[in-house]
Protein backbone atom coordinates (compact mmCIF):
# COMPACT_ATOMS: atom_id res chain seq x y z
CA UNK A 1 0.00 0.00 0.00
CA UNK A 2 1.51 3.40 -0.96
CA UNK A 3 2.81 5.43 1.98
CA UNK A 4 3.91 8.81 0.58
CA UNK A 5 5.62 11.29 2.90
CA UNK A 6 6.58 14.87 2.07
CA UNK A 7 9.84 15.86 3.71
CA UNK A 8 12.25 18.79 3.49
CA UNK A 9 15.89 19.28 4.41
CA UNK A 10 16.85 22.80 5.45
CA UNK A 11 20.29 23.52 4.03
CA UNK A 12 21.49 26.30 6.32
CA UNK A 13 24.80 28.12 6.67
CA UNK A 14 26.90 27.74 9.86
CA UNK A 15 26.17 30.73 12.07
CA UNK A 16 28.14 32.07 15.05
CA UNK A 17 25.30 32.38 17.59
CA UNK A 18 21.76 31.29 18.42
CA UNK A 19 19.98 34.35 17.03
CA UNK A 20 21.82 34.29 13.72
CA UNK A 21 21.15 30.54 13.40
CA UNK A 22 17.43 31.06 13.98
CA UNK A 23 17.29 33.97 11.55
CA UNK A 24 18.82 31.63 8.97
CA UNK A 25 16.66 28.57 9.63
CA UNK A 26 13.19 29.82 10.55
CA UNK A 27 12.34 31.46 7.19
CA UNK A 28 13.44 28.28 5.41
CA UNK A 29 11.29 26.22 7.76
CA UNK A 30 8.25 28.39 7.07
CA UNK A 31 8.83 28.11 3.31
CA UNK A 32 9.11 24.32 3.57
CA UNK A 33 5.89 24.08 5.58
CA UNK A 34 4.01 26.28 3.12
CA UNK A 35 5.13 23.91 0.36
CA UNK A 36 3.61 20.93 2.16
CA UNK A 37 6.47 19.37 4.11
CA UNK A 38 5.24 17.10 6.91
CA UNK A 39 8.66 16.50 8.47
CA UNK A 40 11.59 18.93 8.49
CA UNK A 41 15.21 17.82 8.81
CA UNK A 42 17.92 20.28 9.93
CA UNK A 43 21.73 19.95 9.80
CA UNK A 44 24.25 19.23 12.52
CA UNK A 45 24.88 22.22 14.80
CA UNK A 46 21.91 24.04 13.29
CA UNK A 47 21.86 26.15 16.48
CA UNK A 48 25.21 27.70 15.65
CA UNK A 49 28.75 26.61 14.84
CA UNK A 50 32.13 28.29 15.25
CA UNK A 51 35.69 27.00 15.25
CA UNK A 52 38.66 28.02 17.35
CA UNK A 53 41.72 26.71 15.59
CA UNK A 54 41.49 22.89 15.66
CA UNK A 55 38.52 22.98 18.07
CA UNK A 56 34.88 23.20 17.14
CA UNK A 57 33.32 25.76 19.47
CA UNK A 58 29.55 25.87 18.89
CA UNK A 59 27.49 28.14 21.16
CA UNK A 60 25.80 26.03 23.84
CA UNK A 61 23.26 26.22 26.65
CA UNK A 62 21.47 23.85 29.03
CA UNK A 63 18.67 21.98 27.28
CA UNK A 64 15.93 23.63 29.35
CA UNK A 65 17.19 27.11 28.45
CA UNK A 66 18.33 26.54 24.88
CA UNK A 67 16.86 29.32 22.72
CA UNK A 68 17.10 27.36 19.46
CA UNK A 69 15.38 24.28 20.86
CA UNK A 70 12.69 26.43 22.45
CA UNK A 71 11.90 28.25 19.21
CA UNK A 72 11.79 25.09 17.16
CA UNK A 73 9.44 23.51 19.69
CA UNK A 74 7.20 26.55 19.39
CA UNK A 75 7.33 26.36 15.58
CA UNK A 76 6.43 22.67 15.57
CA UNK A 77 3.43 23.29 17.82
CA UNK A 78 2.27 26.42 16.00
CA UNK A 79 2.50 24.88 12.52
CA UNK A 80 1.62 21.28 13.39
CA UNK A 81 4.75 19.78 11.84
CA UNK A 82 7.32 17.22 12.98
CA UNK A 83 10.89 18.55 13.14
CA UNK A 84 14.15 16.65 13.31
CA UNK A 85 16.54 19.13 14.95
CA UNK A 86 19.69 17.56 13.48
CA UNK A 87 21.84 18.64 16.40
CA UNK A 88 22.59 21.56 18.70
CA UNK A 89 25.25 22.03 21.36
CA UNK A 90 23.89 21.26 24.83
CA UNK A 91 25.87 21.82 28.02
CA UNK A 92 27.30 18.53 29.29
CA UNK A 93 29.80 17.20 31.83
CA UNK A 94 33.31 18.45 32.63
CA UNK A 95 32.83 21.74 30.76
CA UNK A 96 32.18 19.78 27.58
CA UNK A 97 29.00 19.70 25.51
CA UNK A 98 26.80 17.08 23.91
CA UNK A 99 26.31 17.21 20.15
CA UNK A 100 22.62 16.36 20.58
CA UNK A 101 19.82 15.85 18.08
CA UNK A 102 16.09 15.93 18.80
CA UNK A 103 12.84 14.68 17.33
CA UNK A 104 9.94 17.10 17.94
CA UNK A 105 6.34 16.12 17.32
CA UNK A 106 3.56 18.30 15.94
CA UNK A 107 2.71 19.56 19.43
CA UNK A 108 6.27 20.67 20.08
CA UNK A 109 7.01 17.84 22.51
CA UNK A 110 10.43 16.18 22.52
CA UNK A 111 9.93 12.62 21.30
CA UNK A 112 13.58 11.56 21.29
CA UNK A 113 17.19 12.64 21.88
CA UNK A 114 20.39 11.35 20.31
CA UNK A 115 23.94 12.25 21.40
CA UNK A 116 26.53 11.82 18.65
CA UNK A 117 28.56 8.69 19.32
CA UNK A 118 31.55 8.96 16.97
CA UNK A 119 33.62 12.14 17.32
CA UNK A 120 35.49 13.81 14.47
CA UNK A 121 39.19 13.93 15.38
CA UNK A 122 41.16 14.24 12.16
CA UNK A 123 44.06 16.06 10.51
CA UNK A 124 43.28 16.86 6.88
CA UNK A 125 46.37 18.99 6.26
CA UNK A 126 48.96 21.08 8.09
CA UNK A 127 46.42 23.88 8.36
CA UNK A 128 43.15 21.95 8.69
CA UNK A 129 42.71 19.92 11.87
CA UNK A 130 39.56 19.08 13.82
CA UNK A 131 39.37 17.79 17.40
CA UNK A 132 35.73 17.34 18.31
CA UNK A 133 36.60 15.25 21.36
CA UNK A 134 38.32 18.28 22.93
CA UNK A 135 34.95 19.89 23.57
CA UNK A 136 32.31 17.16 23.07
CA UNK A 137 31.33 14.23 25.30
CA UNK A 138 30.37 11.17 23.22
CA UNK A 139 26.99 9.51 23.33
CA UNK A 140 26.57 5.83 24.19
CA UNK A 141 23.24 4.73 22.71
CA UNK A 142 21.73 4.22 19.28
CA UNK A 143 18.32 5.90 19.06
CA UNK A 144 15.15 5.26 17.08
CA UNK A 145 12.37 7.84 16.90
CA UNK A 146 8.83 6.46 16.63
CA UNK A 147 6.61 8.73 14.52
CA UNK A 148 3.19 8.26 12.90
CA UNK A 149 4.97 8.09 9.53
CA UNK A 150 7.91 5.77 10.08
CA UNK A 151 10.58 4.67 12.52
CA UNK A 152 13.48 7.09 12.10
CA UNK A 153 17.01 6.26 13.17
CA UNK A 154 19.18 9.21 14.19
CA UNK A 155 22.90 9.51 13.45
CA UNK A 156 25.09 12.61 13.12
CA UNK A 157 27.82 13.49 10.58
CA UNK A 158 30.94 11.37 11.29
CA UNK A 159 28.62 8.49 12.30
CA UNK A 160 28.13 8.06 8.55
CA UNK A 161 31.49 6.25 8.40
CA UNK A 162 30.42 3.57 10.90
CA UNK A 163 28.13 1.11 9.13
CA UNK A 164 27.51 -0.97 12.25
CA UNK A 165 25.48 1.88 13.76
CA UNK A 166 23.25 2.07 10.68
CA UNK A 167 22.90 -1.73 10.69
CA UNK A 168 21.81 -1.69 14.31
CA UNK A 169 19.13 0.89 13.54
CA UNK A 170 17.90 -0.87 10.41
CA UNK A 171 17.64 -4.25 12.13
CA UNK A 172 15.62 -2.55 14.89
CA UNK A 173 13.10 -1.39 12.29
CA UNK A 174 14.34 1.96 10.97
CA UNK A 175 12.77 2.80 7.61
CA UNK A 176 14.49 6.21 7.48
CA UNK A 177 17.91 6.97 8.92
CA UNK A 178 18.82 10.63 9.15
CA UNK A 179 22.40 11.84 9.21
CA UNK A 180 22.45 15.61 9.80
CA UNK A 181 25.93 16.94 9.11
CA UNK A 182 28.36 19.79 8.78
CA UNK A 183 30.61 17.62 6.60
CA UNK A 184 33.82 19.34 5.61
CA UNK A 185 34.11 20.41 2.00
CA UNK A 186 37.26 18.37 1.40
CA UNK A 187 35.93 15.08 2.74
CA UNK A 188 32.50 15.81 1.29
CA UNK A 189 33.84 16.12 -2.23
CA UNK A 190 35.53 12.74 -1.86
CA UNK A 191 33.08 10.66 0.15
CA UNK A 192 29.71 12.28 0.95
CA UNK A 193 27.61 10.91 -1.90
CA UNK A 194 29.10 7.43 -1.93
CA UNK A 195 28.79 6.97 1.85
CA UNK A 196 25.15 8.07 1.93
CA UNK A 197 24.31 5.79 -0.99
CA UNK A 198 26.18 2.89 0.59
CA UNK A 199 24.34 3.21 3.91
CA UNK A 200 21.00 3.25 2.07
CA UNK A 201 21.88 0.24 -0.09
CA UNK A 202 23.33 -1.83 2.76
CA UNK A 203 20.28 -1.31 4.95
CA UNK A 204 17.53 -1.03 2.30
CA UNK A 205 16.18 2.15 3.86
CA UNK A 206 15.87 5.84 3.08
CA UNK A 207 18.81 7.99 4.17
CA UNK A 208 18.02 11.67 4.74
CA UNK A 209 21.07 13.86 5.34
CA UNK A 210 20.64 17.59 5.82
CA UNK A 211 24.08 19.18 5.55
CA UNK A 212 25.18 22.72 6.34
CA UNK A 213 26.69 24.77 3.52
CA UNK A 214 29.47 27.33 3.46
CA UNK A 215 32.26 28.78 5.62
CA UNK A 216 32.37 28.09 9.34
CA UNK A 217 33.05 31.25 11.39
CA UNK A 218 36.59 30.88 12.68
CA UNK A 219 37.76 28.54 9.93
CA UNK A 220 36.66 25.52 7.92
CA UNK A 221 33.87 25.02 5.41
CA UNK A 222 30.79 22.80 5.19
CA UNK A 223 30.00 20.89 2.02
CA UNK A 224 26.24 21.21 1.55
CA UNK A 225 24.64 18.77 -0.91
CA UNK A 226 21.91 17.73 1.51
CA UNK A 227 20.75 14.34 0.24
CA UNK A 228 17.70 12.13 0.16
CA UNK A 229 18.60 8.60 -0.97
CA UNK A 230 16.07 5.81 -1.55
CA UNK A 231 16.48 2.16 -0.46
CA UNK A 232 17.86 1.24 -3.91
CA UNK A 233 20.67 3.76 -3.47
CA UNK A 234 19.28 6.34 -5.88
CA UNK A 235 19.71 10.03 -5.00
CA UNK A 236 16.25 11.56 -5.30
CA UNK A 237 17.19 15.01 -3.99
CA UNK A 238 20.48 16.91 -3.77
CA UNK A 239 20.71 20.37 -2.19
CA UNK A 240 23.73 21.50 -4.20
CA UNK A 241 25.89 24.36 -2.95
CA UNK A 242 23.45 27.12 -1.95
CA UNK A 243 21.35 27.63 1.19
CA UNK A 244 17.72 26.67 0.74
CA UNK A 245 15.01 24.04 1.09
CA UNK A 246 15.46 20.56 -0.37
CA UNK A 247 12.06 18.94 -0.96
CA UNK A 248 11.33 15.27 -1.60
CA UNK A 249 8.32 12.99 -1.58
CA UNK A 250 9.40 9.57 -0.41
CA UNK A 251 7.37 6.40 -0.85
CA UNK A 252 7.86 4.45 2.36
CA UNK A 253 6.44 1.26 0.86
CA UNK A 254 9.69 1.07 -1.12
CA UNK A 255 11.46 -0.01 2.07
CA UNK A 256 9.43 -3.21 2.36
CA UNK A 257 9.76 -3.78 -1.39
CA UNK A 258 13.56 -3.44 -1.31
CA UNK A 259 13.88 -5.64 1.76
CA UNK A 260 11.80 -8.37 0.14
CA UNK A 261 13.95 -8.26 -3.00
CA UNK A 262 17.27 -8.22 -1.12
CA UNK A 263 16.65 -9.55 2.41
CA UNK A 264 20.21 -8.97 3.58
CA UNK A 265 19.13 -7.71 7.00
CA UNK A 266 17.97 -11.23 7.83
CA UNK A 267 21.10 -12.85 6.40
CA UNK A 268 23.66 -11.42 8.84
CA UNK A 269 25.80 -14.12 10.42
CA UNK A 270 28.10 -14.08 13.42
CA UNK A 271 31.65 -14.44 12.16
CA UNK A 272 34.57 -15.63 14.23
CA UNK A 273 37.95 -14.28 13.21
CA UNK A 274 40.57 -17.00 13.04
CA UNK A 275 44.18 -15.91 13.33
CA UNK A 276 47.19 -17.83 12.05
CA UNK A 277 47.90 -18.89 15.64
CA UNK A 278 44.36 -20.29 15.97
CA UNK A 279 44.70 -22.21 12.71
CA UNK A 280 47.99 -23.79 13.78
CA UNK A 281 46.53 -24.76 17.15
CA UNK A 282 43.67 -26.63 15.52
Amino acid sequence: MPRPLNIACLQTRPMPDFRAALDEALPLAEAAIRSGAEVLFLPEYCGGLRSDGPRLAPPSAPEAKHLVLTEFRELAARRGVWINVGSIAVDGPDERIYNRGYMLDDRGDIRGRYDKIHLFDITLSETETYRESATVAPGRRAVLHDTPFARIGHTICYDLRFPQLFRTLAKAGAEIICCPAAFTRRTGEAHWHVLNRARAIENTCFVVSACAIGPIPGGGESYGHSLVVNPWGEVIADGGTLPGVVHAQIELDRVESARSRIPSLSHDRTIRLETTEDALAS
